[in-house]
């Protein structure tokens, strides 16, 4: 089945990055595929991974993943009256597949909105959100939807700062994450390891960039960017602790959207967050605001337990 999603993924550009075969590859140990056919033609697919912890059977996202769940393909000639009864019967037929475990957790693309199947599959849902830049509109009118905090702190980074593409600081960027949480008194969940393992992968594939802002010789801040044939991604990104500048995080994600422009992308997704803060900063770019669902369930006594431990 494996090898008959990597032919599909690699016969059709519309599966979106972190449903890839190789990106699965670099975030899971092990991992497989549903696949639903109508008639003879693909009608979805459902790449998941596989996870047994403590003699307990886990389906959740894996470390730095935004989205995984269900991919479907829509006829090109369906009316629009009739995709949530194709969606719906696609997911069905998908669902069945899956394995049955004891533990959910995974967040979905946005646009899915199959809550009473879920539920059928006792499944409980939380809503989360992004925010969509339309890159179809030219720079200019992106600009001026902007804030005007926003618009004016790029537009003074770009005589302030200098912008360069170099996955070699890739060590600096993880040392500014470690940062950031060791002042809210938390861990990384993820190692400088886990990062360049998924880099690599996103080298391989001509998936991603490192959008580094300097300062002189000083490192600002930096944006890790990646992409699949249609969307840009804000993968992820930090800002220096011991530089000066606010202003370069605005810069380096006007630089991704550029980017994603001249390679023909047609959103940005901005990776929106529930924080409030950084909700703020993503908002004032004035792209638009997604839900999307994450699906969870947990009938494991020994699950629950843990996490009462360690919440």
């Amino acid at each position: 089945m494996k090898e008959l999603y990597k032919n599909i993924c690699a016969e059709r550009k519309g599966i979106p990055l972190f449903m890839q075969p190789w990106w699965l590859d670099s975030v899971c140990e092990a991992w497989d595929v549903a696949i639903a056919m109508k008639g003879e033609h693909v009608a979805g697919v459902w790449a998941y991974p596989m996870e047994n912890k403590l003699g307990v059977s886990i389906l959740r996202s894996p470390i730095l993943t935004p989205y995984l769940g269900p991919h479907v393909f829509y006829p090109e000639d369906i009316k629009e009256r009739k995709q949530d009864g194709f969606e719906h019967e696609t997911i069905a037929e998908l669902m069945k597949q899956l394995p049955d475990v004891k533990v959910w957790h995974l967040a979905i693309e946005p646009g899915i909105k199959q809550v009473g199947l879920f539920k059928k599959y006792k499944l409980s849902t939380a809503v989360q959100q992004t925010f969509l830049m339309d890159l179809g509109e030219t720079e200019e009118t992106l600009l001026a939807n902007m804030k005007d905090t926003r618009r004016r702190n790029i537009r003074q980074a770009e005589k302030e700062l200098t912008v360069t593409e170099n996955a070699g600081d890739l060590p600096d960027l993880y040392k500014f994450q470690q940062h950031t949480l060791e002042r809210k008194g938390k861990l990384l969940p993820y190692t400088l390891h886990d990062l360049t393992r998924i880099m690599d992968a996103c080298k391989a594939n001509d998936a991603a960039a490192l959008w580094v802002a300097k300062d002189g010789d000083t490192i600002q801040a930096i944006v890790w960017q990646v992409w699949d044939g249609n969307c840009s991604y804000y993968f992820m990104g930090g800002q220096n602790p011991e530089a000066g500048s606010y202003k370069a995080m605005s810069l380096l994600l006007w630089v991704a959207m550029k980017e994603a422009k001249k390679r023909g992308h047609k959103t940005f997704d901005l990776e929106g967050s529930m924080d409030e803060g950084v909700e703020r900063f993503f908002r004032s770019f004035s792209g638009s605001r997604a839900l999307y669902l994450v699906l969870h369930k947990n009938e494991s006594l020994l699950w629950k337990m843990k996490n009462m431990i360690f919440r």
